[in-house]
């Protein structure tokens, strides 16, 4: 077996699909398995999981299923290996993660990816769920996850078993949107749907998908770039925000701007938005509590919302509130959204933080 020497391994040849499951399906909560070339699982090793964002251990294609409308939403949903991530759970007083393994009777990781039709904006706090029949029987029903992955960005999925080879239909249902919507959003997405796609699954198409492990830059700071899907659009922060800047800000991580707004929109008082991402790519954080203090004063929550230029954030009016105020922002809940690979030990300590305006 080929020595592993410094950070860099011998080159090795193409994973075959069940060296890929083993792989995804991961090592222990403190560790994560790499491959190392030796044609099977003695070929894996151990090391310690890397604190905050990092970029993992392999990159994966996916298999478009189909794109379904439901009202004003398009849902685009795909498949891929099945494999673990992390759910938020709340321990006393702290949050962690809590592995999700994969099972014997996984066969596919199951993506949806929701957004607005009209603008290209993707669309969180929607809540979905996904029914598979084969043949008119049920195979599998879930509500599946809130996720955040470095490839795709918010989405919602989970592993789901099948029943072997064959024609599969795939019902995809989401919830009406209860935040706050502004601007062109105002009145929309309130209205629950279902919808239906069809598509053929093999084993042997499910093997094809692309895999490549990464050597140089694995474990280190940093992110992988998402993903281009055609059509499909990535949960993407803007990089700006309208009003009067407030600056920037890391919590956890996580990289936060913060704007104060003065629009008719959001009613007589000054808006305070803040825009939550992570670093490196900028994708939207959603599932989070926020509160605000303005110069020293009592913490006021901050609403999850959605708006054309603001993009998904929080936000509250403040009476008298200018850019010159001090504002701090506490992180009473961090992302309640399960993390894919590379995520999953950020975004969970987040101490308060006041805006750079630098």
């Amino acid at each position: 077996m080929p020595g592993r020497t410094g950070t860099r391994l011998s080159p090795r040849p193409p994973l075959t699909g069940m060296q890929r499951r083993e792989v995804l399906a991961g090592a222990g909560t403190a560790t994560i398995a790499v491959f190392a070339g030796c044609g099977g699982a003695s070929g894996l090793f151990a090391r310690p999981t890397p604190e905050g964002v990092y970029v993992p251990d392999h990159v994966e294609g996916m298999e478009m299923i189909g794109t379904v409308s439901l009202g004003d939403l398009r849902v685009a949903v795909t498949y891929s290996y099945p494999h673990r991530f992390w759910t938020v759970e709340r321990d006393g007083d702290a949050y962690v993660t809590n592995r999700t393994d994969v099972r014997d009777d996984d066969a596919v990781h199951l993506m949806a990816v929701p957004w607005d039709a009209a603008t290209g904006m993707v669309v969180p706090n929607t809540g979905l769920s996904v029914d598979i029949t084969k043949g008119g029987a049920l195979v599998s029903q879930e509500v599946i996850y809130p996720m955040l992955s470095q490839r795709m960005g918010f989405h919602y999925g989970a592993n789901f078993p099948l029943d072997g080879d064959g024609t599969y239909d795939v019902t995809v249902s989401v919830g009406g949107l209860s935040i706050p919507r502004y601007g062109v959003f105002e009145g929309r997405f309130g209205a629950g749907g279902e919808a239906t796609t069809t598509f053929e699954f093999s084993s042997e198409s499910l093997s094809e998908i692309p895999y490549r492990q990464l050597d140089d830059r694995r474990f280190q700071p940093g992110a992988v770039e998402p993903m281009s899907m055609d059509a499909v659009p990535t949960g993407h922060a803007p990089e700006s925000l309208p009003g009067s800047a407030l600056g920037r800000a890391e919590s956890g991580d996580a990289a936060f701007v913060g704007s104060v707004v003065t629009d008719d929109r959001f009613g007589s008082a000054p808006y305070l938005a803040v825009s939550a991402r992570t670093p490196y790519n900028g994708l939207v954080i959603p599932g989070m509590g926020l509160s605000a203090s303005v110069d020293g004063g009592d913490h006021v929550e901050l609403d999850a919302a959605i708006d054309p230029d603001l993009g998904f954030h929080y936000g509250r009016s403040v009476a008298g509130l200018t850019p010159s105020n001090d504002v701090e922002i506490t992180v009473d809940v961090p992302p309640q959204v399960a993390r894919h690979v590379g995520y999953e030990t950020a975004f969970l300590e987040m101490p308060p933080f006041e805006f750079d305006a630098a």
